[in-house]
């Protein structure tokens, strides 16, 4: 039997190697497809959230309204994404994703957690749920942190 020191050590290592393997291969995507970090997050984001407001996607980000305006151009310049008046408030753009994230070579993005998510769902459903509950919790309360 383990003690509670080891158990949390195991559980805090793999955290780590998750995140770390997860960081490697946004890393490699990010290289093949010639794009920095906060591109692909934003990018990501935006796929998530088709249709989001820039000040959405500043807010996310944690960048300044000219930072996401940069972003933003430079995604549309590439054909990454676009931007769409909103039909009700014609002041408001709507930023959408042009480019299909399960084809290549933009899927190396997404393969990691694709690849996460089949083997979790191959798993026993109740014992990941129970796992995602006490991770939330646990990353809730520390230093007042939030799950996303």
């Amino acid at each position: 039997m383990t003690t509670g020191r080891t158990s949390r050590s195991k559980v805090r290592a793999a955290l780590l190697a998750y995140v770390q393997a997860r960081s490697d291969a946004l890393s490699r995507a990010r290289r093949e497809l010639g794009i920095g970090e906060g591109d692909a997050k934003a990018l990501l984001h935006i796929a998530a959230n088709p249709g989001i407001r820039p000040s959405q996607l500043r807010d996310h980000l944690g960048i300044t309204s000219p930072g996401v305006t940069a972003l933003i151009d430079r995604l549309v310049e590439r054909g990454i994404v676009r931007r769409d008046l909103d039909p009700h408030d014609r002041r408001v753009n709507r930023i959408s994703v042009t480019v299909d994230l399960a084809e290549e070579p933009w899927a190396g993005l997404t393969r990691f957690d694709t690849a996460f998510d089949d083997v979790v769902s191959a798993g026993d459903e109740e014992e990941a749920a129970r796992f995602a509950e006490l991770l939330e919790s646990w990353t809730a309360s520390t230093n007042g942190s939030r799950v996303a």
